[in-house]
């Protein structure tokens, strides 16, 4: 299983947001590229990026934040927020983003994320934000008005190789992962998924590993390592992989 460790941008900056909310925002660090750098070297194989600021626009906007970590690490990078038209998808995977995350799209324009699909194949993922278990969209300010996991069979359907499922509820707030419903998601969808949301300690990528055979592939960790609350390598390690 793959530890994700989460680099959260608005203004330029490293944040975390609780329950999505931005007026619950904690920075971090004042330089993104430096928690890269700093992940990769702990261990990280893959960076989840999210251009905060983009999701709230409806396009991207720290490009040259995202572009520097690109450059400044050896590891894959994805990223979501505000990837909503096919010119941003291009535009990404050509200056070194590995996979691009589409949210909002996944529900309002389903046939462009076949088109991404059929172009580009795995570096096509869909994020699947939900509260409840039912879909938000545009920086989860809006209900997309359709059930996590009917939407997560959708995008298996439209080519979509992978998912993450984001527990909005839970995102932020140290409260544990919702496991039982991410694994759900996993078996409706038929496809990997990555747990995304509430990481508090090594018990959760134990949980989540006791039902890996649902299909979890990873899990995104976010506050619980810049709190401290969970060390990357030994999470890495938790997860059964090797770290050099």
């Amino acid at each position: 299983m793959i530890i994700f460790p989460a680099i959260d941008i608005r203004g330029g900056k490293c944040v975390r947001l609780t329950e999505g909310r931005f007026d619950a925002e904690t920075v971090f660090a004042d330089n993104p590229v430096e928690m890269a750098v700093r992940w990769a070297a702990e261990g990280a194989e893959f960076l989840h990026v999210v251009d905060l600021d983009g999701a709230r626009a409806g396009q991207p906007v720290n490009l040259k934040v995202i572009t520097a970590i690109v450059r400044a690490v050896s590891i894959p990078v994805q990223l979501g927020g505000g990837i909503r038209t096919m010119e941003n998808i291009a535009a990404l995977l050509q200056c070194g983003i590995q996979r691009v995350i589409l949210g909002s799209v996944a529900v309002r324009q389903p046939e462009l994320v076949k088109e991404a699909c059929r172009r580009y194949g795995s570096r096509i993922v869909a994020g699947i934000d939900a509260r409840n278990g039912q879909v938000a969209v545009d920086g989860w300010g809006v209900s997309g008005g359709v059930e996590a996991a009917e939407l997560a069979s959708q995008m298996a359907a439209a080519g979509v190789e992978r998912i993450i499922y984001t527990d909005i509820s839970r995102d932020g707030t140290l409260s544990g992962v919702n496991v039982e419903a991410t694994a759900a998601l996993a078996q409706a969808a038929g496809i990997p998924v990555i747990a995304s949301g509430g990481v508090r300690g090594l018990e959760d990528i134990e949980a989540l590993q006791a039902v890996q055979s649902a299909g979890i592939e990873g899990v995104i960790v976010g506050k619980a390592i810049y709190t401290g609350m969970v060390d990357l390598k030994t999470a890495i390690r938790a997860a059964g992989k090797e770290v050099v």
